[in-house]
């Protein structure tokens, strides 16, 4: 019984023992590992360098050699409620250059080689930060009115999110140099709705009588206080400010004139206004410049071409390594 603890001590110097010869074990086959990695590098080392010169000289010359994508931003604004028509009009050109619809195509006066890489899309223009942060308090505060009522505050955030988004972005990629011709007569494309054409002749009629109406008003207006004036300086007598008194004692509200004509001067301003911008169901409001796509670094073919055949030749050589020990198992 009293040798058992020198027994024990032993046991733990013999695992501590083999502990250490399994550590240097395991270091001597990585170093062995890392010695093999290096002289097959070492081996291999003009093919690799090979490859890589081959990669990037094949890379170099097909930037050269294929045509970059080319893009054009529009920013365009609906008119008349037409949101709806202009996500669906740009659905349907999408579909079109897709299929190589040739009624379209012969429509435009388009060719399908005309179309090679063209894509079209479109995206609301997002407001800024602090803009989208006062429209969230504001949207709040109404919600707070309706806040028993589900349906209600629903139909006011669709309501207010139409209003946010008041302009589109859309957007044109090809690789064509005709291709900003091509987005422009796809904008008159979207332009012909016959619909929104009629409806947008009809409000500029309006518009036309209503600025010639209120021009009228202006005229008559300043004929009255004109007569007026000349009335008060015959008479010559003080009155209460801000009026004129008719020979019949009737008194004229000099203020509310004025405050008339300057809302009739104004309501034309913004009719002119009107008339200017609806050319059709969408306005353009910026028709960028033509500008190379840009791409990600590890995009670009002078990187990934030696990368692929670097992969290749590892993929290659380990698959022969294979092929080697199966047949020594097979011996």
């Amino acid at each position: 019984m009293a040798d058992q603890p020198v027994n024990q001590n032993n046991s733990d110097e013999i695992d501590l023992g083999q502990l250490f010869q399994m550590l240097r074990n395991g270091f001597n086959k990585l170093g062995v590992l890392f010695l093999r990695l290096f002289l097959y590098l070492k081996k291999s080392a003009l093919i690799l360098i090979g490859l890589v010169v081959l990669g990037v000289a094949i890379g170099f010359g097909l930037k050269f050699i294929t045509t970059e994508k080319v893009q054009v931003d529009v920013i365009v604004r609906p008119n008349l409620e037409s949101k709806d028509y202009l996500y669906d009009v740009i659905s349907e050109i999408e579909s079109n250059i897709k299929d190589k619809n040739p009624t379209f195509l012969n429509r435009l006066d388009i060719t399908e080689a005309d179309l090679k890489g063209f894509e079209i899309s479109i995206a609301a223009v997002k407001k800024e930060e602090a803009e989208n942060n006062e429209r969230q308090l504001e949207y709040l505060e109404v919600l707070q009115k309706f806040q028993n009522t589900d349906l209600i505050a629903d139909v006011i955030r669709e309501e207010l999110l139409k209003k946010t988004e008041l302009n589109h972005r859309i957007t044109f990629t090809y690789k064509n140099p005709n291709g900003e011709e091509i987005a422009r007569k796809l904008l008159d494309y979207i332009n012909s709705n016959g619909y929104f054409t009629e409806l947008l002749s009809v409000q500029k009629e309006n518009s036309r009588k209503r600025i010639e109406k209120s021009e009228v008003l202006i005229s008559q207006i300043d004929t009255i206080i004109q007569s007026y004036s000349k009335n008060l300086n015959k008479q010559g007598s003080p009155l209460e400010t801000g009026k004129l008194v008719l020979q019949n004692e009737e008194r004229l509200n000099v203020t509310g004139l004025i405050t008339l004509k300057t809302e009739l001067i104004e309501d034309i301003e913004e009719k002119k206004m009107e008339l200017k911008q609806l050319n059709g169901p969408i306005s353009v409001i910026n028709f960028g410049n033509p500008h190379q796509v840009s791409k990600a670094f590890f995009g670009k073919k002078i990187i990934v071409l030696p990368l692929l055949f670097l992969g290749v030749f590892f993929l290659l050589s380990f698959l022969k390594y294979l092929n080697r020990k199966a047949s020594e198992i097979e011996e």
